[in-house]
């Protein structure tokens, strides 16, 4: 199976007056706006995955269906396991229905994402430092269901690269 962990595109800074509800923050119009040229990128290197699954919260929501629009991806189904606090032993436990699969995206958040690719590739969230960019995404290989220190790290795109190889393709 081929895992592609999404991190959300820029989104606006938290507010409490604007988003009393973290869950409904939005991205930024400029954050939609370079997502857009990220998916068009990813879609050069990843033409179709099986199954897109998102946090519900908006700014990851609206990331999944980017990818739906110029990625030619699938429409997202919401997979809670993949909001910012849960553990990455759960979102691998919830991972378990899709084993079938060989390829999925998950659209989600800092901190969980990053947990969750440290957890696969080493067995402990905690066991290495990855970044990923707002916009960036992570391929994480197995030769079977996703399971932590199983995988194996293919590569990790800035939304910056995603976004030349974009420009490359489509001039």
């Amino acid at each position: 199976m081929y895992l592609y962990l999404v991190r959300h595109a820029v989104a606006h800074k938290r507010d409490p007056d604007g988003w009393p509800d973290d869950s409904e923050r939005p991205l930024t119009p400029e954050g939609e706006e370079e997502f857009v040229g990220a998916a068009r990128g990813l879609a050069t290197v990843v033409p179709e995955v099986e199954i897109v699954l998102s946090s519900p919260y908006e700014r990851a929501w609206r990331t999944a269906e980017i990818l739906t629009h110029h990625a030619g991806w699938p429409a997202p189904q919401e997979f809670p396991a993949l909001e910012p606090e849960v553990k990455p032993e759960k979102a691998t436990l919830a991972l378990e229905t899709h084993a079938d699969r060989q390829s999925v995206a998950l659209v989600g958040h800092r901190p969980c994402l990053h947990e969750l690719a440290v957890y696969l590739l080493t067995g402990d969230a905690g066991g290495a430092d990855m970044k990923i960019k707002k916009g960036g995404v992570v391929c994480i290989e197995f030769d079977e269901a996703p399971e932590a220190g199983a995988g194996t790290l293919r590569w990790l795109f800035t939304p910056r690269v995603l976004r030349t190889l974009a420009d490359q393709h489509f001039s």
